[in-house]
């Protein structure tokens, strides 16, 4: 498939405040302690996976397994919720990021925010709505403008 626009290149000021929260993002599993790398990972494909983009996928799938994340748990990732290789805390984080990626047809239900809320301090979830939002905003750019899907290294934009 051909890339329609190359949209750092085009719009770097717009880039570099989406890399600002990029930045946030990791110092959740650095500085702040707030959330596990592994966790952002899973979440940020699987979200890429329910919004069909493949540049995304490709890219995060590369990162969890530069992490050290398993070929399993990255094969069974779409069918999360009959596999039994994720923690109970990583079963909420992917429902969450499931509910917020799919809002307009689904809501956040009461009760799927008090699953989510008993593994995940306010802040915790605060940060993780947060990654959820930011892999959803980025999935809508590599969808709409196409960048080239293979070419991405893992910890390229690190």
């Amino acid at each position: 498939m051909k890339s329609r626009i190359e949209f750092y290149k085009t719009s770097p000021d717009a880039m570099a405040v989406s890399m600002e929260l990029e930045a946030y993002i990791r110092s959740c599993h650095t500085e702040r302690m707030t959330l596990d790398k592994k966790l952002i990972e899973l979440v940020k494909l699987r979200v890429s996976q329910i919004n069909q983009c493949a540049y995304c996928i490709d890219m995060h799938t590369k990162d969890a397994r530069h992490i050290g994340e398993s070929e399993e748990r990255i094969n069974l990732l779409s069918a999360w919720k009959d596999a039994p290789s994720y923690t109970a805390k990583e079963r909420a984080g992917l429902l969450w990021a499931e509910r917020l990626t799919n809002i307009a047809n689904f809501g956040v239900s009461d009760e799927d925010f008090e699953k989510t809320r008993a593994h995940f301090s306010e802040e915790e979830l605060v940060d993780l709505t947060v990654v959820i939002n930011a892999i959803n905003s980025w999935n809508r750019l590599a969808i709409s403008f196409r960048p080239i899907v293979g070419q991405y290294q893992a910890g390229d934009y690190a």
